[in-house]
């Protein structure tokens, strides 16, 4: 019976130890994923100005686009320690106002032409790829994370070392979901 009862504490042990370990792997796969975004967005926010000085010259009377992408890059710029529902409302923003900022450039053929502007367009198509990507995995390990801490009986090692839910990063609307599209071929 002793060796019974010694069995039943040395696995409830070993499966809290399990647990935590499983708890604290997931909040650190977490924080690596932000970590990938947080560094993207930066990349893409760096790009902004770039693209913004190569299509001034070309958009003089496209003032109303041109300060709606600097404003919302200004706005990514303050953003930097929000939590990912409000990042992904700011990014969701500049992912509009670029949009917009193509949409428009369509209608200027030098422009589409110009080597600097087509590298930048190649440059964010391959930074909004990478953000996709890491907002992939960061949902994911978002998603393994809330498993974990909300499953029995994982849930009682997460609430008594306080693992809390963690929130995706998720755009506000469906329109701001679609990578801006930069393809002029």
């Amino acid at each position: 019976m002793e060796w019974v009862l010694l069995a039943v504490i040395v696995a409830v042990a070993g499966y809290a130890v399990f647990a935590y370990n499983m708890l604290v792997r997931n909040r650190q796969m977490k924080e690596e994923g932000w970590s990938g975004i947080d560094v993207q967005l930066k990349r893409r926010a760096d790009l902004v100005p770039n693209m913004i000085e190569t299509v001034r010259g070309y958009m003089g009377h496209e003032r109303d686009t041109l300060q709606a992408v600097t404003d919302a890059r200004a706005a990514v710029a303050q953003a930097g320690d929000a939590n990912p529902a409000e990042r992904g409302k700011i990014e969701g923003l500049l992912s509009g106002a670029l949009g917009r900022l193509f949409a428009v450039a369509e209608d200027y053929p030098d422009l589409k032409a110009n080597t600097t502007f087509l590298e930048l367009q190649s440059a964010l198509q391959t930074v909004e790829d990478e953000i996709q990507m890491s907002r992939r995995y960061y949902n994911g390990a978002v998603r393994n994370l809330n498993v974990a801490v909300e499953s029995f009986p994982s849930n009682i090692i997460a609430g008594a070392f306080k693992f809390e839910k963690a929130e995706y990063f998720e755009l506000e609307n469906e329109a701001d979901r679609a990578v801006p599209q930069v393809n002029f071929a």
